[in-house]
């Protein structure tokens, strides 16, 4: 079940990547996001509650939980056009909850899964970075966010979904980890020019400001462009 949920958070994390980098307007990507998020929140609960006590199976479906509430939080928030600096300060929880998640894969859970502790690590930097770009608002990493949360959804999401799903992830663990951690590493060195690229727009008269979150075009339009502009409010 966990990797069924595990597919359409890929699902989901694309289109946010996508509606991050300016291709998918900001409230189409709502429902998405509550549907995956009502799933990432109901299948825990289901899973927790016939564990029957058992630790190994509580402790695996409480991480689903973080996907969960991001998800729903960043649905309700694209519908009522809320501040996402409430958004931001959460995922800086979920950054620092995926660290650990990602220390149990590595040394605690049995079987040791370092493929895991790899993805939870990319999942700490993602949620890092919409820590930065929400709670902190600096925007000019916005473009990068998208780009992070588009190979997020890929590489860390469903591709290791289907793995899973046909029993090709179980037994070569360490291969996978050796992989997606080189493919991780380059992806947020490659994406770094959207980053320098893409900066945000310049500051606009006070009679004239800008709505928070909202971002450049994808061809660096004019400040007056940028004021027109219906973005993204939140990542």
């Amino acid at each position: 079940m966990g990797s069924v949920g595990l597919l359409y958070v890929g699902a989901v994390l694309a289109i946010n990547g996508l509606m991050l980098l300016g291709y998918v307007e900001a409230r189409s990507a709502a429902p998405l996001n509550l549907f995956v998020g009502a799933l990432q929140v109901v299948t825990p609960t289901y899973l927790i509650f016939t564990a029957g006590g058992d630790e190994a199976t509580i402790l695996a479906a409480s991480g689903l939980y973080l996907f969960g509430f991001t998800y729903l939080y960043v649905g309700i928030n694209l519908l009522a056009g809320l501040d996402g600096t409430g958004l931001g300060w959460f995922s800086g929880f979920v950054a620092l909850a995926a660290v650990v998640y990602a220390g149990l894969n590595f040394f605690y859970v049995t079987p040791r899964d370092p493929a895991f502790g790899v993805i939870w690590l990319y999942w700490a930097v993602l949620w890092g970075l919409f820590l930065l770009t929400l709670g902190l608002r600096r925007e000019e990493f916005t473009r990068y966010t998208g780009g992070v949360a588009l190979v997020a959804g890929i590489v860390t999401a469903a591709i290791p979904a289907f793995l899973l799903l046909t029993g090709q992830w179980t037994g070569h663990v360490n291969q996978w980890a050796v992989a997606l951690a080189v493919i991780e590493v380059a992806s947020l060195l490659l994406l770094i020019p959207l980053r320098t690229r893409w900066t945000a727009p310049a500051q606009l008269p006070e009679s004239e400001p800008v709505v928070a979150g909202e971002v450049p075009g994808p061809r660096g339009s004019a400040p007056e462009d940028a004021r027109r502009s219906t973005g993204p409010r939140v990542r």
